[in-house]
């Protein structure tokens, strides 16, 4: 028996932000974006969406478009950095909304909860989801990563903000691509990327307050250290890769068996920058009691990137996955599984069954997780409803102003009028009980 993903689906919102006409208001050479980071539009969440909704559109899309029973779903667990609520899981929100529609109740035997550590979060939920169904083969689980990258105005992250979410159904004998349940694992908590609570006076004019003049908030934009999380981000990879080719007993050139490798992208060429290390440390066969970090400097890996072997190596196994990431921004979570979809539909005329696919995950705080997927039998016919240009093509640009906007919460009207999804209708500010509250519907 084996175990892994029978069909997925996505969603993302129905507006972006041009990087040409981000970079014309931020003064930056958008072509160094384009050409340097693989950056060509940002994905951004209109008025009515948020993580529940995205996810609530995806999961409905994976039930319908697959012909799904919910009530043979016993898990649906969501991976994501995005939560709505310290305490009731977003994903709670996401299964109501499809559970209205799709008749009430049907989930209600179904276990649901929200996993997070920033954007590795739904990795963990999918090795969560199959260790569960290896042990109850008869059950059905569905993973789901659903995220909004939102940085500070004029911060160095601004550029690749983006949103997403993609469904997973996890069962027995999979009809699109199984694993063999080994994870690498590389973890050692820092604060490279991070979302604290923060502490203000109340009164802005005094640097002095006691326990009841402060007021705590929560903001969605990060603190990060984007040269430092790019060196965990290489640190961790390095430590899960190593650590799965010694579960797997591999003595050889791990990738050289890899048809493709999936990455998490913070943004599109940030993986195959960040593997060269890995590259060149198989490549000069160096043995992994001798591993450390540092043992190549920099100039040493960008002449690596530039070699006709690795550039060959890009071309063969990245470079597809990489294509949406450009359209889209960073996803968190979503970002390594809309990688996959990336593949499988920009390679779906070249791949074949027993494929393997090699998983590079990222989560910062910081871990790595690295594992390897393979396409089964007829997996072709689950990636038919994959259809990513569609997708791209049916988006509207904003203008700068209006994404400014939306980035202050500022507009109140959607940019695009919903159709055929869930919408978030409105947030309880009035009624004392419940403030807060969330109210979402489903637009035909």
């Amino acid at each position: 028996m084996t175990v892994g993903i029978s069909s997925l689906s996505y969603d993302i919102p129905k507006i972006y932000l041009d990087i040409e006409e981000f970079s014309k208001y931020r003064n930056i050479n958008a072509e160094k974006l384009k050409k340097g980071l693989g950056l060509y539009k940002m994905s951004i969440c209109d008025v009515h969406q948020d993580t529940a909704t995205l996810a609530a559109n995806a999961l409905y899309k994976l039930i319908v478009e697959n012909d799904i029973d919910p009530l043979g779903i016993q898990r649906i667990y969501l991976g994501t950095e995005s939560a709505l609520d310290s305490s009731k899981p977003t994903c709670t929100y996401s299964v109501e909304m499809v559970e209205d529609k799709l008749g009430k109740r049907v989930f209600k035997h179904t276990d649901v909860v929200d996993m997070t550590f920033a954007c590795i979060g739904a990795v963990d939920v999918l090795q969560n989801a199959l260790e569960y169904v290896k042990a109850n083969p008869t059950h059905k689980a569905v993973v789901i990563a659903s995220d909004f990258a939102k940085y500070d105005l004029g911060s160095p992250g601004e550029y690749t903000q983006g949103a997403g979410a993609v469904a997973m159904l996890v069962e027995a004998n999979p009809k699109l691509m199984s694993f063999d349940g080994v994870f690498g694992v590389g973890f050692k908590s820092e604060h490279d990327f991070f979302k604290p609570r923060r502490y203000h006076p109340v009164n802005e004019h005094t640097n002095a307050y006691t326990t009841d003049e402060k007021l705590q908030v929560y903001r969605e934009e990060p603190v990060f250290d984007g040269q430092f999380s790019n060196q965990c981000y290489q640190d961790r990879i390095r430590e899960a890769y190593y650590h799965f080719k010694e579960k797997k007993g591999f003595d050889g050139i791990l990738h050289e068996n890899w048809s493709s490798v999936i990455f998490h992208l913070p943004y599109a060429f940030h993986g195959k920058r960040i593997f060269s290390e890995i590259y060149k440390l198989e490549q000069d066969g160096i043995p992994a009691e001798e591993v450390k970090p540092g043992l190549y400097d920099f100039e040493q890996l960008k002449a690596t990137t530039k070699s006709e072997d690795y550039m060959a190596f890009v071309k063969d196994k990245v470079l597809d996955a990489q294509k949406a990431s450009s359209q889209i921004g960073n996803m968190y979570a979503a970002s390594i599984f809309m990688s996959l979809i990336s593949e499988l539909f920009y390679k779906k005329d070249t791949l074949k069954a027993k494929d393997t696919f090699g998983f590079i995950a990222y989560g910062s705080g910081s871990k790595s997780k690295v594992f390897e997927g393979r396409l089964v039998e007829g997996f072709d016919t689950s990636i038919n409803n994959l259809d990513l240009e569609s997708t791209f093509n049916g988006c509207t640009p904003i203008d700068f102003e209006t994404y400014e906007n939306l980035h202050k919460k500022i507009k109140k009207d959607p940019i695009v009028t919903p159709k055929n999804e869930f919408v978030l209708e409105k947030i309880d500010d009035q009624d004392a009980p419940l403030v807060g509250r969330r109210y979402y519907t489903f637009v035909n």
